[in-house]
């Protein structure tokens, strides 16, 4: 009891462009935000990015505490959830208008749209009413910030998932645009 148990993720690629792995709901999104650092390392920002990684996002209390001072604005990356009755998708970034936890803020959402329409990348809006984020935990902490929440869609999540490079790729055009905005 309490001992961590690695399984084999089953790491699959497949000529359609899927990824198919056990563990994708957070190592999608870790993959396109470390990509996303590297490219943004040679671009000229006009303010301060803080890139927030937590080895405790799946438990609810990731970004409770040591979020920067002076933080303003924060956009979890986590995944989105296709399926039944849902908006999401595994071709598109999935921007999160609200979860378990409540409406994240609208115009950082309505504002995070309008990037995806200008820059043609594909994304759908949805809610995940049993889900939470790093942004809802900052919220509940009682952060007084801008949050928001966007990622792949990851289908069968915390089971044998899979998402598309589609999907990934929208994520990081999303991250690249609203670094630069």
């Amino acid at each position: 009891v309490g001992d961590f148990v690695f399984i084999d993720p089953k790491l699959q690629f497949t000529e359609k462009g899927f990824i198919k792995s056990r563990y994708l709901d957070d190592k999608a999104s870790v993959a396109v935000l470390l990509e996303a650092i590297s490219a943004l390392k040679s671009v000229p920002l006009e303010k301060t990015l803080h890139f927030f990684i937590s080895n405790y996002e799946e438990v609810g209390h990731g970004a409770k505490a040591a979020l920067p001072e002076h933080l303003t604005e924060f956009i979890a990356v986590d995944m989105g959830a296709p399926g039944n009755n849902q908006n999401s998708s595994e071709y598109k970034v999935n921007i999160c208008a609200k979860d378990s936890s409540g409406p994240y803020d609208y115009e950082l959402r309505r504002t995070m749209e309008r990037i995806c329409r200008e820059n043609q990348i594909p994304y759908a809006t949805d809610i995940y009413p049993f889900y939470g984020s790093d942004a809802s935990a900052a919220l509940g902490s009682g952060y007084d910030i801008r949050a928001g929440l966007i990622g792949p869609g990851v289908f069968a999540s915390h089971g044998y998932e899979r998402t598309h490079m589609e999907s990934l790729k929208a994520t990081y055009d999303l991250i690249i645009e609203l670094a630069k905005r």
